[in-house]
């Protein structure tokens, strides 16, 4: 394909239902195999304010009503929503995080997109689990998102204070077995005493 019509194009992007794309997806979506032809139509489309670049390689339809969490989950994968984003969301954590907190099997990192601070923290990949879909995003489920919190405030990276949580909704029985699966190191193992004065395990 030499050349590709900027209206055929957007009205690809627009029948596609997305509102996330990897090049590979947008050229997928688009039909392009040729290298030249798919970075003249893309440029095209950012230009045109159909599109959004995000960063290398990924893009976002403009003006779709796209989650935070969903972004976050596509600016870094794989990755989950876990810790005070997540704990905010189940109603335990009142207070609302400024940044947008991820765990990931990948190295730590930040990323700053649309005045947002996206933050991914390197879980061991044996602690990879205990996430499930939601809407259109990865979510740990409250009693997961509890214990990544506790478990990073036990090696000193996160601030925990466990006064201002709401353990209504945390399944104890839920709770005990995934404590289980942690490393059970002396830190650990205090922070977990003291969770439970407010949750009996």
């Amino acid at each position: 394909m030499v050349s590709y019509n900027l209206t055929s194009a957007a009205k690809n992007v627009y029948d596609s239902g997305l509102s996330l794309f990897s090049l590979k997806t947008l050229n997928d979506v688009l039909q392009i195999k040729k290298q030249s032809t798919s970075y003249s139509t893309i440029k095209r489309l950012v230009k045109s304010q159909i599109l959004q670049k995000i960063e290398k390689n990924k893009y976002l339809l403009v003006n779709s009503a796209v989650h935070d969490f969903a972004l976050a989950n596509f600016l870094y994968e794989p990755s989950y929503i876990s810790f005070a984003s997540a704990l905010n969301l189940y109603g335990i954590l009142s207070q609302f995080p400024y940044e947008i907190s991820s765990a990931t099997s990948k190295k730590t990192k930040e990323k700053i997109f649309n005045g947002r601070s996206f933050t991914y923290t390197h879980l061991k990949k044996e602690l990879i689990w205990g996430y499930e879909k939601k809407d259109s995003f990865l979510i740990a489920v409250p009693e997961k998102a509890l214990l990544d919190q506790l478990y990073l405030s036990a090696k000193g990276y996160k601030n925990i204070d466990l006064d201002e949580y709401d353990f209504s909704i945390i399944r104890p029985k839920e709770l005990k077995t995934y404590l289980k699966k942690y490393p059970q190191t002396a830190q650990f193992i205090a922070a977990k005493r003291k969770l439970q004065k407010y949750i009996k395990l």
